[in-house]
């Protein structure tokens, strides 16, 4: 978990200064586009806006998406990036750990069954301590009571199972937080976008498309980015979900075949 924090904790602070660098290097060539676009004599100034309408016209996506960025505000279009930064980071770390944790069960018994069948339990037991995952370390926790009777073993897998799977879930409900904040941020950048506008409005004494246009506009690009992120993180929950279920459906289905093994194999000895 300290990992985890340390790697959202260096996200946040690249993020930022991404953001600090972009905003200067646009400041940087603003400046350098005005002294370049200074006329020196009067003839020269009706080329001017010819000679611009090409170089804006052949603006690269990642311009146009800072350009949107910061006229939406840093102030949410920030926080905002930042909820979509930080759940990736969780992202990643689940995919990693859930795959990580994804185990061949039916290897997994075959192995066991031919431990106990050669060595016994602990033969079948370091089988288990040389697999990763939660399904092996159930498998563990069962093996380790089987001296204490078929009933301890299923006791012992229900109650570690309940452990795994909290680890399985863990960080989760982070994610679903992010996808319920980026919206938010969003609207309440448009709303408080929408009272700048009408303050616009106010104070020009008059209704004017150009104002309420302006204004609208960058009040909605908050609201675009906190949709982008709910859906971006949607993708990744929703996949990460059905990952958990097919992780402990496999835990569950494992488990019942290692119980019907240990009852074999006691009878065998019998």
């Amino acid at each position: 978990m300290k990992k985890v924090l340390a790697l959202l904790t260096i996200t946040s602070v690249l993020s930022f200064g991404m953001l600090n660098s972009v905003h200067a290097q646009d400041e940087a060539a603003k400046t350098e586009t005005t002294q370049q676009a200074a006329p020196a004599d009067k003839a020269a100034a009706p080329a001017a806006p010819e000679a611009a309408a090409p170089a804006e016209g052949e603006k690269s996506f990642t311009q146009v998406i800072k350009q949107k960025f910061i006229e939406g505000g840093p102030e949410f279009m920030g926080i905002t990036l930042i909820c979509l930064i930080l759940g990736l980071a969780i992202v990643i770390e689940r995919i990693i750990y859930l795959n990580m944790a994804t185990t061949n069960s039916t290897k997994l018994l075959k192995n066991i069954e031919n431990a106990l069948n050669s060595g016994g339990v602990e033969a079948a037991k370091e089988v288990c301590r040389n697999t990763r995952g939660p399904v092996a370390s159930i498998f563990y926790q069962g093996l380790d009571r089987s001296h204490e009777g078929v009933d301890m073993v299923e006791k012992s897998i229900v109650a570690y199972g309940g452990v795994q799977m909290g680890l399985l879930d863990r960080g989760l409900s982070w994610i679903s937080l992010f996808i319920a904040l980026g919206p938010m941020l969003g609207f309440l950048g448009t709303v408080i976008g929408m009272i700048d506008a009408f303050d616009a409005i106010a104070a020009a004494g008059d209704i004017s498309p150009a104002i309420v246009a302006d204004g609208i506009k960058v009040a909605l690009l908050t609201t675009v980015l906190g949709l982008i992120v709910a859906m971006v993180l949607q993708l990744f929950y929703n996949y990460l979900i059905a990952k958990v279920e097919s992780i402990v459906n496999d835990m569950e289905n494992a488990s019942i075949s290692l119980v019907d093994l240990l009852v074999k194999h006691e009878l065998t000895k019998k």
